[in-house]
């Protein structure tokens, strides 16, 4: 697996220049004046930035990238324009909540955008814990109809382009092995590392198999934006692709960065199970694929988390790694009758610390 290359190279270090030309066309009065300031990020390469000015104020993200997905991707899959942007008019032109564009200049590596505030979905709960079964009923439910609204997708979309196949599924469970195992210092015996690679291989090729819908790939709280009134404004889309119903399901609810017991997702799954109109066999069959998916996209954070530290410098998510393996453990006890899943749990119990 390659990563998709980025056409024109742009220089790391912003340029705050095309920034005045853009702000003056959406704040005509402001006449280009701002003062900016550094907002905390995400694991990627973007940087955000607030721009104040006497007429309001505006995000501008600073992608050197623009071009190339923030994940992993085929590197046939390059698109001439920005995915942020045309993932965005995608979504905007479904019906879907996502923030407004108030200009670009992508030569330069900017896009200036609607600024949302600081309410992310997990600031906002930690100010307003009351408010988290509303609030996740209100994302399932906006999930289960962004799905249904985006069945179809224009055939030029940069969407249709990329999928969660067999060949990326597997990518990801070996980054686990990778970095959450080997650059940690854990080497699989000999006879451990065909019993993971084989299993990789099966579970893999299982969830490629199934039918595949919209995923916006990183659907959790921190990508979730709640807007006064409490309706929720979807960030962070790039790399969206189509691939497994349940994963985004699964970024949601087993979220690396929150805890909720068993009966909260069941519930939740049960919202999503409505919202789509799933038979009662459907829902049965939602839940084992919500956990089968939990195993392999959970192996993939963790080792995206040590990945973040060791390549970018970035510990931050360190504290993550034991939460999210425990997410994959008791998924794993879930699936105890399979018997690749139960080797799964078995070869942990060995090897995986804590």
């Amino acid at each position: 697996m390659t990563l998709a290359p980025s056409p024109t190279p742009i220089d790391r270090n912003p340029d705050f220049a095309p920034l005045g030309p853009l702000l003056a066309s959406a704040f005509p009065a402001c006449g280009g004046i701002f003062e900016c300031e550094p907002m905390p990020g995400g694991g990627g390469a973007r940087r955000y930035f607030r721009l104040r000015t006497k007429e309001g104020t505006a995000v501008a993200m600073f992608v050197p990238d623009g071009a190339k997905p923030e994940e992993v991707a085929r590197a046939d899959a390059a698109p001439a324009r920005w995915p942020f942007l045309e993932v965005r008019d995608l979504l905007s032109s479904r019906g879907i909540d996502v923030p407004e564009v108030y200009g670009e200049n992508t030569p330069r590596g900017w896009v200036l955008l609607e600024d949302l505030g600081d309410a992310t979905l997990a600031a906002f709960l930690g100010e307003h814990p009351e408010a988290k079964e509303e609030l996740y009923v209100r994302a399932v439910r906006d999930l289960a109809r962004a799905q249904a609204l985006l069945a179809e997708l224009p055939n030029d979309s940069v969407v249709r382009s990329r999928t969660f196949d067999e060949e990326l599924l597997l990518w990801e469970i070996h980054h686990f092995r990778e970095w959450a195992l080997e650059a940690r210092g854990i080497r699989l015996s000999a006879s451990d590392r065909a019993e993971f690679d084989g299993i990789a291989r099966r579970v893999s090729a299982a969830i490629a198999s199934w039918p595949r819908a919209f995923v916006h790939r990183d659907f959790q709280s921190r990508n979730l934006m709640v807007r006064p009134g409490g309706s929720l404004c979807w960030i962070d889309f790039q790399d969206a692709l189509l691939g497994p119903r349940v994963y985004d399901m699964v970024a949601l609810l087993n979220d690396s960065y929150q805890s909720f017991d068993r009966a909260f997702v069941d519930a939740r799954l049960d919202d999503y199970a409505a919202a789509a109109a799933l038979g009662a066999q459907q829902r049965a069959t939602l839940g084992r694929e919500f956990d089968v998916v939990t195993v392999q996209r959970k192996l993939k954070d963790a080792g995206r988390f040590v990945f973040f530290d060791r390549a970018k410098g970035n510990g931050s998510f360190l504290k993550f790694v034991k939460p999210t393996i425990a997410k994959v453990r008791a998924s794993l006890a879930r699936l105890g009758d399979d018997a690749d899943m139960r080797a799964l749990a078995e070869l942990f119990a060995r090897v995986v610390p804590g």
